[in-house]
């Protein structure tokens, strides 16, 4: 608390960037007894920004202001001193701090300016912004904190899309806490998520059947059928078709784009790692395999005498299923929901997405978009790494490492 003999003096330093500075003028505080109460620097192209919150006696006062100026006279930057008050409310009452990440091809200012007009309206003060990629203005971070608010995540995200709705960033709005930063597992749908084909289309395709199975999908996707019953039909037209070429298109899988850098990063930084598909297990089993996934779960096409018989073997993976495999591997694991990530592009997704942690949406339709956490409408799958709060140095540095 401030008292009439002790005040609370920020230091403000700006200027050209060199070693020693930082050093320089806290020999200064801390020869003069000073309390350091606070402290923050960055540094942007060359330029310094330094902030130091001292509290100090007022009959000191003189000595040290005097003797911080000299120093930054003899550095060439600039220092400002200005006496302020404690805030008592934050004393009071921690801050709820959110971390906003903003991902684009370009970030433009006219989406920043739609970010910081929607946390002006409601009260958030922006704490920092820092720039996640390196080349070009691909992503940012925004910190941003108020105090004495209830929890409102959820009500942010949707203010927030709806003031950059007609612009091209994809947004992602999380509590920043301890729990955004020790995720521990990501959980993946195969077809048009982690590869960019739905393998039972290519499937029919083969069979000459692809008209007949692109007519049952669109059943199921005007909710006609559910989706065990349009995957029975739909297998069914496959019967004959001969294992080999199923396993001849399992070993060509065309990957989306920026999943193995993904995958390679999270695996580097300790994930475990899952595909959960209503698709094949022979697809599922292959990209286990190749990209060295830790779970694969997927429909077993069963079969005779080299060819498909049409029929399914096990338990369908439904979209219940789904989560509740999520389920199964959060438990093996030991790993709370809360250090999840799940993310697909179907309606069958929803309840593992809103199962996990962090249910991300990629290149999804609006329905899924609504339910998830956050979304990822362009770019590629390592667009996620942005999202955990990576900065693309960092990607680069562990993707070099091989």
């Amino acid at each position: 608390m401030s008292t009439p003999e002790c005040q609370q003096v920020l230091v403000s330093v700006t200027g050209r960037d060199c070693p020693g500075i930082t050093s320089r003028l806290l020999t200064v505080v801390a020869e003069s007894q000073v309390r350091l109460l606070d402290i923050e620097q960055v540094r942007v192209h060359g330029q310094l920004v330094l902030v130091l919150l001292l509290g100090m006696e007022r009959d000191k006062n003189d000595s040290v202001v005097k003797d911080l100026l000299f120093e930054a006279k003899a550095l060439g930057i600039g220092l400002e001193l200005k006496v302020v008050e404690e805030d008592e409310e934050a004393l009071s009452s921690p801050p709820r701090r959110y971390a906003i990440t903003a991902v684009a091809d370009r970030v433009e200012a006219t989406a920043l300016r739609a970010i910081s007009k929607v946390l002006a309206e409601l009260s958030i003060n922006i704490e920092s912004i820092r720039q996640l990629s390196d080349s070009g203005l691909g992503c940012f971070e925004i910190i941003a904190a108020e105090t004495g608010a209830a929890e409102r995540t959820l009500d942010l995200r949707r203010r927030l899309l709806e003031e950059t709705d007609e612009l091209d960033v994809d947004l992602a709005v999380a509590s920043e806490d301890l729990l955004r930063r020790s995720k521990r597992l990501v959980v993946m749908d195969m077809d048009s998520t982690l590869i960019r084909i739905e393998v039972i289309d290519e499937l029919a395709r083969m069979h000459g059947v692809v008209g007949k199975v692109s007519k049952i999908t669109a059943r199921a996707m005007a909710g006609e059928i559910d989706f065990e019953g349009s995957l029975r039909e739909r297998v069914a037209l496959l019967k004959g078709l001969e294992v080999a070429k199923v396993e001849q298109l399992a070993a060509n899988l065309p990957l989306t784009e920026g999943a193995e850098d993904m995958l390679q990063v999270l695996k580097t930084l300790g994930y475990k790692t899952a595909v959960i598909s209503g698709g094949f297990t022979t697809a599922a089993e292959a990209l286990k395999d190749k990209l060295g996934l830790d779970y694969a779960y997927a429909n077993c096409l069963a079969a005779r005498d080299g060819k498909l018989t049409g029929e399914l073997e096990g338990p369908i993976v439904t979209p219940q299923r789904k989560a509740d495999l999520l389920d199964t591997i959060v438990q093996t694991e030991g790993i709370g929901h809360d250090q999840t990530i799940a993310i697909g592009d179907g309606a069958n997704d929803m309840a593992m997405i809103e199962r996990a942690g962090l249910g991300i949406a990629f290149h999804a339709k609006e329905k899924l978009r609504e339910a998830a956490d956050t979304a990822v409408s362009r770019g590629g799958l390592d667009r996620i790494l942005f999202l955990l709060g990576l900065h693309a140095r960092d990607v680069d540095a562990i993707l070099k490492r091989g």
